[in-house]
């Protein structure tokens, strides 16, 4: 596995619109006399060390629950000396012991774990089927598809991946796992997948296999039960005025993000509509094709 710093080494989503959105917390530390920013899901540090030296009266709390994360964060922000602390857990479990500024939360899988195959995130590097966002608890991908019964399995892979051939994908996996045992890899199970469509879909610009994998690791890491236990949350985090920003890779999460900044009353919009990266960005970093920036005011 590559170190830290250089598995990490990425450059940050939607950079400039998280930038420009945040620059309204100028005049609120001005006020306050500095402030706290709580990064939900800090990764290696990308956008936190670009906040901070945007704003030298503020202070960062980084949640990760990936140790090869928190060991690259803690690099690329050592300059900020003790303005920053890094904390080990999953953003859902957290409280902060006083109010906040400002929360950011960059949703899904960063591109350095995509790209590690021992993390089993990917079918484009084979790999064990893993999938955990924090490598030492919980159940793999492997041992999730080995509990789940056909039908709870097909649901899952529809519900998460809106896929609609979800119930021949279920079939075909379970009929592997009973024949042939375990897959051995990533690679194995995209393949099997992929087997489940006509010959001339299965060489599309999306993979047959994207939202099934996508499936299983919204399910492995529940992200959409601790995002909403996140937007929940969240606002209590906030002094009024503070601002909560969230960047979503898929309609699930989105979804998900413009129904709590419209309906919670704790909330006031910032951006009505959801920002997207520009062409260039998208060219130079195609992962970021699919980000959406939405940011919301505390009352």
């Amino acid at each position: 596995m590559p170190a830290p710093s250089d598995a990490f080494a990425h450059q940050p989503v939607l950079a400039a619109s998280v930038l420009a959105g945040f620059a309204e917390l100028e005049p609120l530390l001005a006020q306050r006399g500095g402030g706290t920013l709580i990064d939900c899901t800090l990764g290696g540090g990308g956008h936190s060390a670009l906040l901070l030296e945007a704003h030298p009266s503020l202070r960062l709390i980084g949640l990760d629950q990936d140790p090869t994360a928190r060991a690259a964060a803690s690099e690329r922000l050592a300059p900020f000396g003790d303005r920053v602390q890094i904390v080990a857990t999953n953003f859902a479990a957290y409280g902060p012991s006083e109010p906040a500024v400002a929360v950011l939360a960059d949703l899904g899988v960063s591109s350095p774990q995509l790209d590690v195959a021992g993390r089993g995130f990917s079918f484009r590097q084979d790999g064990p089927l893993d999938m955990r966002m924090n490598p030492q608890a919980g159940a793999t991908a492997a041992e999730l598809l080995e509990q789940l019964e056909e039908g709870e399995l097909a649901d899952l892979i529809y519900a998460y991946g809106e896929e609609r051939l979800s119930r021949r994908i279920a079939r075909r996996i379970k009929q592997h796992l009973q024949e042939q045992g375990p897959f051995r890899g990533t690679a194995e199970l995209a393949y099997a997948i992929a087997g489940c469509y006509p010959p001339k879909a299965r060489h599309g610009r999306i993979h047959p296999a994207t939202r099934s994998f996508q499936a299983l690791r919204i399910a492995v890491n529940d992200e959409l039960g601790v995002l909403d236990r996140l937007l929940a949350a969240a606002p209590d985090w906030l002094v009024s005025g503070g601002l909560f920003g969230v960047i979503s890779f898929h309609s699930l999460e989105d979804r998900r993000v413009k129904t709590a900044f419209v309906s919670d009353e704790r909330l006031q919009r910032v951006t009505r509509k959801p920002e997207t990266a520009t062409e260039a960005e998208q060219s130079s970093n195609p992962r970021s094709r699919s980000a959406k920036w939405r940011l919301a005011r505390r009352r």
